[in-house]
């Protein structure tokens, strides 16, 4: 598993026993918290299994979500380095299994792997710029703009046709938490892009039927 990271790909086999060694294990059931907003980070995790999503929660209960992980992906490295507590909160989307590194051993790593290193400069410097895009996002664009780059975003891999059909496996409140707004507006905007003809909808499943509209939504860059 820690092979399978990032972070890790330069170390020999030797060297990853070595570090699994250091690692311990965690269990996580779905809705439980791997760590809180604020709270000291002294640990790395690795997701053996399962996805966890991070996110904050402001006083008044409205939800941000920044991004979803799963099996392969590490959590928590930034506030390692700058001293600091966690950014946001981590909790298991599903079951989960996760591996945590200390902090000392982390650090030591980095002081005689200079491959490590930069990988984990390399993974924040991606981590900032994806927080960049939602700050533009948040900032300049419309909440049917960022629904449909969302969409566009679900296509992953596939190439956008007429007809193609995405399962958007989230509540109204939920995709809303990931387009920083509220359930009521994206409502609006699902209506919106449904009323234009860019697409139809059968409770969470979602049909491209305008390719060209829903790509010029998407790309549009906000005023």
């Amino acid at each position: 598993m820690l092979g399978r990271v990032p972070y890790f790909r330069s170390l020999s086999v030797a060297e990853l026993r070595e570090l699994a060694r250091s690692c311990s294990s965690r269990t996580l059931a779905p809705g439980e918290t791997l760590f809180e907003e604020g709270a000291p980070c002294t640990h790395l995790f690795v997701i053996a299994t399962g996805r966890i999503e991070v996110r904050q929660i402001s006083l008044r209960g409205r939800e941000q979500v920044f991004h979803t992980e799963q099996a392969g992906a590490a959590l928590g490295e930034g506030p390692l380095f700058d001293g600091g507590g966690y950014i946001a909160s981590a909790v298991a989307v599903e079951a989960a299994r996760v591996l945590s590194l200390s902090r000392p051993r982390l650090i030591a790593l980095c002081r005689t792997h200079p491959g490590v290193t930069l990988a984990i400069i390399e993974a924040l410097a991606r981590r900032i710029r994806r927080f960049a895009g939602l700050v533009s996002d948040l900032a300049f664009r419309p909440v049917p703009e960022r629904l449909a780059r969302h969409l566009v975003a679900t296509a992953e891999r596939r190439p956008l046709t007429p007809g193609l059909e995405l399962d958007l496996q989230l509540t109204q409140a939920q995709l809303a938490a990931r387009l920083g707004t509220v359930r009521e507006l994206v409502a609006r905007a699902l209506a919106q892009l449904e009323q234009a003809g860019v697409i139809s909808r059968t409770g969470r499943r979602v049909v491209v039927r305008d390719v060209a509209g829903l790509l010029a939504l998407a790309e549009r860059g906000g005023e």
